[in-house]
């Protein structure tokens, strides 16, 4: 790990206000364009940053990758369609930005750990039904 002698601590763990900013920016970006392709270069140049510098300060906040984020948001904006609608699952992928219905299940699942129509369904049986 390489290590900043003037400061004595590894130069990839020093958190400042300017990377916190960051930080905040690039996720209100992100969650704004949610249903767009991700694509790095896109968001750095939105940012004013170089790509790999992004990629480091946002790992180093938050422990995950942008793309991680972006899913995450996508398959938040999903849960709320499932639970509102009757929209089919392949209508709720293409809402969230997805082109593909399979893969957004594998997305979905991989975030939740549950299939878009199983979510969807354990969010109908934990309802409270009327006269209960």
């Amino acid at each position: 790990m390489k290590m900043d002698v003037k400061n004595e601590e590894p130069v990839q763990r020093r958190i400042t206000r300017s990377s916190t900013r960051l930080v905040s920016a690039v996720e209100a970006y992100l969650t704004e364009h949610s249903g767009e392709k991700f694509s790095l270069r896109e968001t750095a140049r939105e940012m004013h940053v170089d790509g790999s510098y992004l990629l480091r300060v946002y790992k180093a906040h938050t422990g995950h990758t942008l793309l991680w984020f972006h899913n995450h948001v996508r398959c938040k904006k999903a849960k709320e369609l499932l639970a509102k609608n009757d929209l089919d699952i392949s209508a709720v992928g293409e809402a969230v930005g997805f082109v593909s219905s399979a893969h957004f299940s594998h997305i979905f699942k991989k975030v939740t750990g549950m299939t878009p129509s199983a979510w969807r369904l354990s969010q109908i049986n934990d309802s409270p039904r009327d006269g209960e």
